[in-house]
């Protein structure tokens, strides 16, 4: 399980991706200004295009980074609160607190939230850092309960939530836009001819032509082409960055101690098997614990599906140890 340079490479690769994303976003309309104003243009700034290109890897990822935190506030407040009583409530703190001094960080801010996932997520930024953990993994037992907590912790100290976090804004805008050029290209007509017919005769449908399905899929091809500068650096983020700092806190976890190892395991294959990922916010997803990604979400990641199992499977095996 030790962390080789390659997987810190790898990682590393996926950190500069996820920054080109809100660079990326940014070059939309900050290439074509710097092209106007330039001196090919109106002759008002000194570079053009490039200069633009590179306005908008400064400022893409430092607008990012500002929103991040207020996105995550803004979901985080929308969430069912636990309502814990002040004996579970202090309880929580003292386990966060003591696990926090163990891994080296500074205890983030606790928002037990009411939700059946056995999922906890953690962010960071300039407003702190902040830990969402659920009702459902707070009555784990310890051991599985404390790892899942140490997780999230040292995701905190290896700066993985930070920069998750800071590209938040522009990953969730990328997949958004993915998912309605996906559903705009698996369109079809809903009602058949024998359908129209039967509306024309009861009078409440005109008769007139529809969109065609080919129309929408021709729309949705041109929104993916449009798309591409910015999918597939979300995408290599995503399985480099995000899904492997997850396993690389999997191995700082375990060289905690075979309990920790054990626990860790236990918690991933709960999380992973039980019933409940629905009523976890997407939102939070790359921040959290285990993904709770739905399938069409995770294909318009790229993000492999049996992400939990390959980490329970490296969690349990001889070899790794």
């Amino acid at each position: 399980m030790a962390d080789s340079v390659d997987g810190r490479g790898r990682r590393a690769l996926g950190a500069l991706a996820l920054l080109a994303v809100p660079a990326v976003i940014a070059a939309v309309p900050l290439v074509p200004l710097a092209a106007l104003l330039g001196p090919g243009g109106l002759a008002l700034v000194p570079l053009g295009a490039p200069g633009g290109l590179l306005a908008a890897a400064v400022i893409g990822p430092v607008v990012s980074a500002l929103l991040g935190p207020v996105l995550v506030d803004r979901r985080i407040a929308r969430l069912p609160n636990a309502e814990l009583d002040d004996r579970r409530s202090d309880f929580v703190a003292d386990r966060v607190e003591a696990l926090a001094a163990d891994v080296g960080v500074e205890p983030p801010e606790i928002h037990p939230v009411r939700a059946d996932a056995a999922n906890v997520a953690v962010a960071d930024g300039y407003r702190g850092s902040r830990l969402v953990v659920s009702t459902r993994l707070l009555a784990l037992p310890k051991a599985d309960r404390d790892a899942a907590l140490r997780h999230a912790l040292v995701r905190l100290r290896t700066r993985q939530a930070l920069l998750t976090t800071a590209t938040l804004p522009a990953l969730a805008a990328v997949e958004t836009a993915a998912l309605f050029a996906t559903l705009l290209v698996g369109r079809r007509g809903d009602r058949t001819a024998a359908d129209r017919r039967v509306n024309r005769i009861h009078g409440y449908e005109p008769d007139r032509e529809r969109v065609p399905s080919w129309a929408y899929a021709a729309a949705g091809v041109l929104c993916w082409l449009l798309l591409l500068p910015a999918w597939l650096p979300a995408t290599v983020g995503d399985r480099l960055a995000v899904a492997g700092g997850r396993r690389a806190a999997d191995a700082l976890v375990s060289r905690a101690g075979a309990e920790e190892r054990e626990g860790l395991g236990n918690a991933v294959a709960f999380a992973g098997d039980a019933a409940g990922a629905g009523d976890w916010p997407p939102l939070l997803d790359r921040l959290s614990f285990v993904s709770m990604a739905d399938a069409e979400t995770g294909r318009v990641r790229g993000t492999s599906r049996q992400e939990a199992r390959t980490r329970l499977a490296r969690l349990r095996s001889k070899r790794a140890l």
